[in-house]
């Protein structure tokens, strides 16, 4: 036999076995010789014939005049309750789809009505490229069954097989051929010596629908299709009129060729993606579109060129900075696995921070519509800020741009980002405002809150022993929230709010959190100091804290954050022996705002929460299980100085203190836009006054006013509580599969850097399963460093996790947030166990920016 025999007969022995009975239809007869050739000779008799079909044997029934003779012949082979394998060929005549005497025998099997060029088409288009087999097989040329076989035999007479072929014969198919041509030269020379240029020329013909002059070199002709395919899949992408420079580009003529021109455009980005890069530079550089201008929401959902990334980060800047935000995330979340993206780690931190910025903007508009419909006494307030879905947000999505711009070597477009700014600005000021005057309303008093005086006693208290008490100088209530959003899925966690005492700053809310504090405590001068008494001790700074701690509990041990951290665990577990209380100090996040380094204490923020998760997973492997977290106070923050029109003079009188939120001391005047209560109001035994801005405004107290706490706006004065239970766990590495990292820097010289992960080897189990993992950076047993995106994987921004399938790269980008270390460590470890996964192997040197 022959290969079309072959093809033919293989694509009818798959209906044979899959129904059991074709009706097959030839309405042209084009297969009759096909047909005596399975039957071995003309036909003989009407009755059927056993035949062999690629393997499969059958019953042949063959129609000759009448259909009603045909079903009454098959009728014995098909009436059981297994039909025998039988074909019904009937040639001549088109099937009835409405009224076909064979419709039952149709049904209880299939219909298959082939077309013989198109299966011969996909016999010779393996040997031979397609222009040449459409110059074979010419639409409006007759060709009989014997001329197909005979040209797919390859026998005298018909075109030689493909020299192209033979050229690239590591290509797979047309496309594959003509992307491998595209992108190189390299074997231009043996196509020119082996005459092959004709080939290709028809080739391009055929599947693209683009006449190529015969005379021109390789080269041109190289150049020219580029243009075709990268212009005309950036043409059919638009929504508008395409600039005036394609006007020299032809066009596909036909839908079939324009998904030619679509699919070579994506296999050339899929398969050759540095190459592509450089071509479709070029191409944008010769038709002038850097300069286009071109309405960016028309830009569609492709990013042929590298100017259309550009162009959709303008207008997403746009819409925000036009209060679109919801716009704005749309367009970046239909952007996220853009090509030029994934290949420019800098350029997806810039659509990133579009992102961060748009969903501040969007919370923004939310809460500050949910403050202004808000009434009733200062509880109705805090149940709107602490609540799952509550106002915490703003402040959430607010830290997390911040956080995210200070990493950026550089900023993003500042109308944009003043305007989300200003959005979350304006936000804070109403929420200030109307629960000042609810405060002032209902006497200064939450009722049903818990107060921060209570802390130790209601919950540290009743704690099982050992227990860790974190005091953390300055964390707001949503970091609390994501601290426990970002501890191990496997540990125990709750977060409540307490109302914290006024003013909030460091001295009075610190004492507020020691034993003690529930039963007796007051805001007093003595000697000259401010402080909180208790009982009969006088608490104005860490030392007399430290000391009244040590005094009223036994067996305490007082660390600090950062020695924690730096701790091996052997000598951190001999630190702790036999300890009842492990009282953990952070001043990290104050000490940065307070020192007037707005930039660096946006840095910092994040990375305090990464290392407070970090510090009760090590605990815990100590033994201490139990934590509770908390703060003095919280914090107002914006990205810059207070403006002048934001500042306030002070009160005046005998003044105590004066801090950027409030005034304490004794007569002098109220400031219009402030609010004056006493001592005794707030039940201090005390003679003192203290005045604060009743909304987000400033005292003029010097120092930067970027960073500001003191006062009574819900970011203040309401402070997180957690208690967490982690269990000690063994840490050992899963045995699904290591982990290996590539790409890693030899030197770490932007704070947004990345590196790519794959989970598994040759070794890997066909049936593994993918595993969520925590990349961060290291450094002298402290987090310096996180993932803030990830590029073909699944990402959980609350929690730092990536998650990665069994043999698929996952590339990562990490954020440096201390500038001052100077080296680091790559590292990636089970979220539930913290057993490591993976450490780069040296230290990585830090030299930013060289």
């Amino acid at each position: 036999m022959h290969a079309l025999h072959d093809y033919v007969a293989k694509q009818l022995a798959d209906k044979i076995k899959s129904r059991r009975v074709v009706v097959w239809y030839d309405e042209r007869g084009e297969f009759r010789p096909f047909v005596d050739e399975v039957r071995g000779g003309p036909r003989a008799a009407s009755e059927p014939v056993t035949v062999g079909v690629a393997g499969i044997k059958a019953s042949l029934a063959e129609y000759a005049g009448s259909l009603f003779e045909l079903r009454a012949v098959v009728e014995p082979l098909v009436s059981g309750d297994t039909p025998d394998s039988v074909i019904i060929y009937v040639p001549g005549i088109a099937r009835d789809r409405r009224a076909s005497v064979l419709m039952e025998q149709e049904k209880a099997g299939t219909t298959w009505e082939p077309q013989l060029k198109q299966l011969a088409k996909n016999v010779l288009l393996q040997k031979y490229t397609l222009g040449v087999v459409d110059e074979m097989l010419p639409f409006d040329r007759k060709v009989s069954y014997e001329d197909l076989a005979r040209a797919a035999a390859g026998n005298a007479g018909a075109e030689p097989p493909s020299i192209l072929k033979s050229i690239f014969h590591d290509a797979r198919g047309n496309d594959g051929l003509l992307t491998a041509w595209l992108v190189s030269d390299a074997r231009d020379a043996e196509i020119v010596s082996k005459e092959a240029t004709r080939e290709l020329i028809k080739l391009v013909k055929a599947r693209l629908g683009l006449d190529l002059a015969a005379d021109s070199p390789l080269s041109k002709l190289r150049a020219i299709v580029l243009r075709y395919v990268l212009a005309g899949e950036f043409r059919l992408d638009l929504s508008c009129d395409a600039p005036a420079s394609l006007d020299s580009v032809a066009k596909p003529p036909t839908k079939d060729e324009e998904s030619a021109v679509r699919e070579l455009a994506r296999r050339l980005r899929t398969g050759h993606a540095d190459t592509y890069a450089a071509l479709a530079d070029r191409v944008e550089e010769e038709l002038g579109l850097k300069n286009a201008k071109l309405p960016s929401g028309a830009l569609g959902a492709i990013d042929t060129f590298r100017f259309e990334e550009r162009a959709l980060l303008r207008h997403a800047g746009d819409l925000i900075s036009n209060g679109k935000f919801g716009e704005a995330l749309a367009l970046v979340a239909n952007r996220e696995q853009s090509f030029w993206l994934d290949r420019d780690v800098s350029r997806k931190a810039q659509w990133e921070a579009s992102r961060r910025m748009a969903e501040l903007g969007n919370v923004a508009m939310e809460v500050r519509k949910a403050v202004n419909m808000t009434s009733g006494d200062p509880a109705a307030w805090l149940d709107a800020y602490v609540s799952k879905d509550g106002w915490f947000r703003l402040d959430q999505a607010q830290r997390r741009l911040e956080a995210w711009v200070a990493n950026l070597d550089e900023e993003p477009e500042e109308r944009p980002l003043g305007v989300v700014r200003r959005a979350h600005e304006d936000t804070c000021h109403a929420m200030a405002e109307g629960f000042t005057k609810a405060l002032v309303k209902a006497g200064w008093t939450v009722p049903g809150a818990l107060h921060q005086t209570r802390v130790w006693s209601e919950i540290v208290a009743d704690k099982p022993k050992p227990v860790a008490y974190f005091l953390v100088d300055a964390m707001r209530y949503e970091m609390g929230v994501e601290l426990a959003e970002r501890l191990p899925k496997t540990s125990e966690v709750s977060v409540r709010a307490a109302v914290g005492a006024l003013p909030s700053i460091t001295p009075i809310g610190m004492a507020a959190l020691q034993p003690g504090a529930s039963a007796s405590f007051s805001v007093v001068e003595q000697g000259g100091k401010l402080g909180a008494r208790i009982d009969d001790s006088f608490l104005p700074d860490l030392a007399s804290r430290k000391k009244h701690a040590a005094a009223r509990v036994p067996k305490l041990v007082d660390l600090a954050l950062d020695e924690l951290l730096s701790l091996q665990p052997s000598k951190l577990t001999k630190k702790l022996d036999g300890a009842q209380v492990v009282v953990v100090r952070s001043q990290e996040i104050d000490h940065a705002g307070e020192t007037g380094f707005t930039f660096q204490a946006r840095q910092v923020m994040d990375t305090v929460i990464d290392n407070l998760a970090r510090a009760i997973r090590k605990l815990a492997a100590t033994g201490i299980e139990h934590a509770v977290v908390s703060a003095d106070h919280g914090h107002l923050f914006f990205a810059n100085d207070r403006d002048e029109s934001m500042r306030t003079d002070a009160p005046g009188g005998n003044t105590v203190e004066l801090h950027r939120r409030c005034w304490i001391g004794r007569g002098g005047s109220t400031p219009p836009g402030c609010v004056r209560v006493t001592a005794s109001a707030l039940g201090y035994a005390s003679d003192l006054e203290f005045v604060f801005p009743a909304v987000s405004g400033v005292f003029r107290a010097g120092g930067d006013l970027a960073f500001h706490h003191g006062g009574p706006s819900l970011q203040e004065l309401v402070v997180p509580v957690l208690t967490v239970r982690t269990r000690a766990r063994e840490s050992a590495p899963p045995s699904a599969g290591p982990i290996a990292a590539s790409a890693l820097p030899d030197v770490v010289t932007n704070r947004i850097f990345s590196v790519t992960f794959t989970f598994g080897g040759r070794q890997m189990m066909l049936d593994a399963t993918d595993i969520q993992v925590r990349p961060l950076l290291v450094a002298a047993g402290r987090q310096v460093g996180a993932v803030g995106m990830a590029v073909d994987a699944q990402f959980d921004r609350a929690s730092g996790c990536v998650r990665l399938e069994p043999n698929s790269p996952v590339t990562v980008a990490f954020l440096l947030n201390d500038e001052d270390v100077v080296s680091l460590r790559v590292v990636v470890q089970d979220p539930a166990t913290d057993a490591e996964l993976y450490r780069s192997p040296n230290d990585i040197p830090v030299r930013l920016g060289v």
